[in-house]
C-alpha cells in the first residue's frame, strides 16, 4: 500500500511539474509575441525620423533592455505633465520642437503665444 501511495504521489508531482513547465513556456512565448508586435507597431513611427540619429541613438546606448530602446519622456509646458515623446503632440516653433500631452494644451499654448505676439 505504501508503495502505491508513494508512486501515486510521484505521478501527481511529475504531472504538476510538467504542466507548470508548459504554462511557464506559454507565458514566455506570449510575452515574446506581444513584444515583437509592439516593436512592429512602433517601427513605422521611427521610419519617418532621420535614420542617422535614430540608429546612432539606439545602437550607441548600452542601456537597452531586451532589444527595446528606452522611452524618452518630455514635459508639457502648459500643464507640466510628462508624456512619452512618441505619444506626444509636437509643435515646431522656429527651430525648437515643443511636445504636448493633448491637443487642448497645444491650442492653449498657441493661443497664448499669439496673444503675446499681438501685444508686443
Amino acid at each position: 500500500m505504501e508503495l502505491e501511495e508513494s508512486m501515486e504521489f510521484l505521478s501527481r508531482l511529475i504531472k504538476y511539474l510538467f504542466w507548470l513547465l508548459v504554462v511557464s513556456w506559454s507565458v514566455a512565448l506570449l510575452r515574446r509575441v506581444l513584444a515583437s508586435m509592439l516593436r512592429g507597431a512602433t517601427a513605422p513611427d521611427q521610419a519617418g525620423e532621420d535614420a542617422g540619429t535614430a540608429s546612432s541613438a539606439s545602437a550607441g546606448s548600452g542601456d537597452t533592455q531586451g532589444g527595446l530602446a528606452p522611452r524618452r519622456l518630455v514635459r508639457d509646458p502648459v500643464c507640466g505633465m510628462h508624456v512619452a515623446e512618441e505619444l506626444s503632440i509636437p509643435l515646431r516653433e522656429g527651430t525648437e520642437m515643443i511636445h504636448f500631452c493633448s491637443m487642448a494644451c497645444r491650442d492653449k499654448y498657441a493661443n497664448n503665444v499669439q496673444r503675446m505676439a499681438a501685444n508686443a
